[in-house]
């Protein structure tokens, strides 16, 4: 979410998305509130650091994973109380930790830890510990909360073809073997046992590798959804998977107006459609969701966003049985 205000991002996601809240990231405040510095705070006996490019692994606890767990700490206090009293699904999110050793240095060089299979192993185990933690203090939080746990992983694709560059900027890290990718990643999911789903808003998603890694659900960006990808989302739907679908885009020039929420739904309906799957689970499996973060835009655009998701959720399942009839 846009903005620096806790509280108030709060307020407008329990107000947006009264079903289905989250508990909102601001990366607008700087260092550590990044997707990647707000994981390194959960991080259990492995400490990092800011660099001039990004993050690395350090020898000792530093300020800069304070900062990180301390907004961390802001971020829960605010949701404490917008969601007190609530009882449903909600949502918490970190980063995976492939893209989180695609982004973190090693300490004795500039190359990132998806280069060493010993730091990768040591960073899956802190994340599994810390996130399991992370879990378990909203449910204490937010009594009535049944968590759903997002694990971002911007930078899958980039991990399993081999397209992650080394310090030089002149080489890649080699690609991560396929069923080592998962084992880490499944670690990362079943750990806290809660529902979890894999974001990845990047082009080339591998929606059966996620599927074997023991996700329940897969949130992607639906304008990257191409004719080769249908096969795949199909099969992942009928394996029983929620789908996030990102229908509401999230990059705006400041011009083009956004769509009607039944345009929205249009999107998600044909995307059903395409895949031949019973109209009647499309309700069960799928929530309306913006394609990526909100961070990007201006408040009240961030608002209206959240907005014409949860109208477009209204319209679906009434138009997938409309059409369904005909």
């Amino acid at each position: 979410m846009p903005g620096g205000d806790p509280g108030e991002a709060c307020a407008v996601v329990m107000g947006e998305l009264p079903d289905f809240p989250y508990l909102p990231e601001l990366p607008d405040r700087g260092v550590g509130a990044d997707m990647i510095g707000r994981t390194a705070a959960l991080l259990v006996d492995l400490p990092v650091e800011t660099t001039a490019r990004g993050w690395k692994f350090a020898a000792h606890p530093g300020q800069d994973q304070g900062r990180a767990a301390s907004f961390l700490g802001f971020d829960l206090d605010a949701m404490q109380e917008a969601a007190d009293g609530y009882r449903g699904a909600f949502k918490i999110s970190v980063c995976g930790p492939l893209t989180l050793a695609a982004r973190i240095e090693l300490s004795r060089s500039q190359n990132p830890a998806l280069s060493d299979e010993g730091a990768l192993a040591d960073l899956t185990a802190s994340l599994a510990e810390g996130v399991t933690a992370f879990a378990r203090q909203v449910s204490e939080r937010i009594p009535g909360a049944t968590v759903v746990l997002q694990v971002d992983e911007p930078s899958l694709p980039l991990v399993l073809d081999g397209r992650i560059r080394t310090a030089s900027g002149l080489n890649f890290v080699r690609a991560l073997d396929q069923a080592v990718a998962s084992d880490v990643l499944r670690r990362v999911l079943v750990t806290p046992g809660v529902y979890t789903v894999v974001h990845c808003c990047a082009a080339g998603l591998p929606f059966l590798f996620i599927r074997d890694t023991g996700a329940r659900a897969i949130s992607f960006d639906l304008e990257l959804v191409g004719r080769a990808d249908i096969d795949a989302v199909a099969e992942v739907a009928e394996s029983g998977l929620g789908l996030l679908v990102g229908a509401v885009p999230t990059v705006t020039d400041g011009k083009a107006r956004p769509r009607p929420p039944r345009d929205t739904a249009e999107a998600v309906v044909t995307l059903w459609r395409r895949m031949t799957l019973d109209p009647a689970k499309l309700a069960e499996q799928v929530v309306v969701t913006p394609a990526c973060g909100l961070a990007g835009l201006s408040p009240g655009d961030a608002r209206a966003r959240l907005e014409q998701c949860r109208e477009a959720a209204r319209i679906v399942p009434e138009m997938i049985v409309e059409g369904a009839a005909e």
